[in-house]
């Protein structure tokens, strides 16, 4: 398998561009940059050199529950303790964001929801609907799953149309790009974030939590060496301790998302958690 070296990313963006009929990568604009920061996304461009103490962290974390059989206490816990630790946000399933944002409301951390969770698999026009819906129910943040069946395929188009159709549909709220890194070769990877860049998205994002993998150090590396600073990176699946954390950061993640947030920046034992 070819390296993957900048030269090699340079030429994966140039093929992505012209098979998909692309214009070019969308600039960086500083505008854009405070908007986000006005919806709590302060990290956007910002690739700490060293990890950041356990208190500083917790505004880098999605606390997050998408198990199928959470409980309404369940979601009142996490939300308790998402706003005692000041996490980013609490990301849980679309049935529960009325009431999560109802529970969080006055506080600092921000509704994260899912779209097209977990697969990717269904039509652009029902990923846009339901990015729709959760939005009107009071969701500030939507982490889709890119169409992963089309990028392997070679359908850039259909990828980019997918996404951006949740882009449009979420108005000026953050989207983060589920690329579902352990299906991907390297070279799908940088495809992947190249597009999700290209169709106005905010994040690109590892993983669901839900297939054969989670996060990587050299995934998220490889993620951030593509965005540059123009996007954030989200590292999610498998991240249960301070440690683990902090090695994402330095490899270029600004959010993290964990169902052992609590653990992360507490010294607790989060080898039992999951999504």
């Amino acid at each position: 398998m070819t390296a993957i070296t900048p030269q090699v990313i340079e030429q994966i963006i140039s093929q992505v561009v012209a098979e998909a009929n692309l214009r070019e990568v969308r600039p960086f604009s500083y505008d854009a940059a405070n908007d986000l920061i006005s919806f709590g996304a302060s990290r956007i461009g910002a690739v700490a050199p060293s990890c950041p103490p356990k208190y500083e962290l917790a505004h880098w974390i999605d606390h997050t529950l998408l198990k199928p059989d959470a409980t309404k206490n369940d979601i009142e816990k996490i939300c308790r303790e998402a706003v005692d630790h000041h996490f980013a946000s609490v990301c849980i399933n679309p049935t529960w964001v009325p009431l999560v944002y109802r529970l969080l409301r006055g506080s600092q951390t921000k509704v994260c929801t899912v779209v097209g969770f977990p697969l990717g698999a269904t039509l652009p026009e029902v990923k846009a609907a339901e990015t729709q819906a959760v939005v009107e129910k009071g969701a500030e943040e939507i982490d889709m799953v890119i169409n992963i069946g089309a990028l392997k395929s070679g359908d850039y188009a259909t990828v980019e149309h997918d996404i951006r159709s949740v882009v449009r549909a979420a108005g000026r709220r953050i989207v983060k790009v589920i690329l579902e890194t352990c299906l991907l070769t390297d070279e799908e990877k940088v495809k992947a974030c190249v597009i999700a860049q290209k169709a106005g998205a905010n994040f690109v994002k590892t993983s669901t939590g839900f297939s054969k993998g989670g996060a990587t150090v050299k995934d998220v590396a490889l993620m951030r060496k593509v965005v540059g600073s123009q996007m954030g990176v989200k590292a999610s699946g498998g991240v249960r301790s301070y440690e683990e954390a902090c090695k994402m950061v330095e490899a270029g993640a600004t959010r993290i998302g964990a169902s052992a947030s609590v653990a992360i920046v507490a010294n607790g034992d989060g080898s039992k958690t999951d999504y």
